[in-house]
């Protein structure tokens, strides 16, 4: 029996016949289908995927005609302190744009947290300048909104996952909504400071890591921004498929946030005025690859189904089925994308 090569969840090179492929891709499917409650995809869209899985060579691409836009978050610092390479995230965002061809790149402070970032504002806005001055595409600021940062000691609010285990429910709930209001004050004042120096938006990665008071936090600041300043791009980076009930009762656009599936976070993350939505799904280190990668297109085809803005799709590790490892291979990475592309009909990554 023919075998072919693929990958499974952590990287690891695998062998799987036919028979086997198939069977992955139902299972992967039927999973996204029971989460989410989102529609199968169709016969068609399943042998398309068991198409690019199976294709000779190590790497693949999209049909011509087909091709999406690329950005990168943190991307202009990136080639330094990734790669070990000893220049400033300006010329990083210059080599993205004229090396890489990037169509975007985010210049995010290192600690790429908006509390963070608000003491050394000043420097930033700096970079952003000389940066934006010194190349072509857009630059976006990038930061996450990382709610946990306001706990005591470091911040003002008491910590809820201190609270939750000793059963002051009360508690914990109200030191999200205050460390929520903490968080979007922080974020304005970064976005009016971004958008004066002549950024071209703002990027808002891994939206609800904290859970679903994070992803307000992130909501809220959004709104008050695209608001004041009706001509700036936003782009909403989730931080998984599924949002953490965390509170439990936070809603926004009268929608509960916690349980929210890719279809429904991109709903209220345009009712808040995103201009672009970074979709997320997790990926299973213990499934193969034609799993993950089913998974990921039954999820990701009913969000760009019903998003109304463009949907890219985060494709870093550990995500959207990329093998959970530092340097993904380009053989799985490659199949990935234009699965991504062609089945689930994504506008960039």
């Amino acid at each position: 029996m023919k075998k072919y090569m693929t990958r499974m969840g952590d990287g690891y090179r695998v062998e799987l016949s036919e028979e086997e492929i198939w069977e992955d891709i139902k299972a992967g499917m039927e999973d996204a289908v029971s989460r989410g409650g989102v529609p199968e995809l169709s016969g068609e869209e399943q042998q398309k995927l068991f198409d690019i899985i199976t294709m000779p060579g190590t790497v693949v691409g999209v049909e011509f005609g087909k091709e999406v836009v690329m950005t990168s978050d943190s991307g202009a610092g990136k080639v330094g302190h990734l790669a070990g390479i000893q220049i400033d995230r300006i010329i990083g965002a210059q080599i993205h744009e004229r090396v890489c061809a990037n169509d975007s790149v985010d210049l995010g402070h290192i600690d790429y947290t908006y509390k963070a970032v608000k003491a050394v504002m000043h420097d930033e806005a700096a970079d952003m300048q000389h940066t934006v001055n010194n190349t072509v595409m857009p630059i976006l600021y990038g930061a996450m909104t990382n709610l946990g940062q306001y706990t005591k000691p470091d911040g003002p609010c008491d910590n809820w996952a201190e609270l939750l285990p000793q059963g002051k429910i009360k508690e914990a709930l109200a030191a999200q909504e205050e460390a929520v209001e903490h968080a979007v004050k922080d974020i304005v004042y970064i976005g009016d400071g971004m958008y004066e120096c002549g950024a071209d938006g703002m990027n808002f990665d891994t939206c609800g890591a904290s859970g679903d008071a994070d992803f307000l936090a992130a909501l809220k600041a959004v709104s008050i921004l695209r608001e004041k300043h009706p001509d700036m791009g936003v782009e909403m980076g989730m931080a998984g498929e599924f949002v953490l009930g965390m509170h439990g009762g936070l809603t926004f656009d009268g929608k509960r946030l916690a349980g929210m599936y890719p279809h429904e976070q991109v709903k209220v993350c345009e009712a808040a005025g995103a201009t672009i939505f970074g979709a997320v799904v997790n990926t299973n280190t213990n499934e193969s690859l034609p799993w993950n990668l089913a998974r990921v297109c039954t999820f990701l085809k009913a969000c760009t189904d019903a998003a109304t803005i463009p949907v890219h799709a985060n494709v870093g590790m550990g995500v959207c089925a990329i093998p959970m490892t530092d340097f993904p291979a380009i053989d799985a990475v490659s199949r990935i994308d234009k699965a991504l592309v062609e089945v689930a009909k994504v506008d960039g990554f």
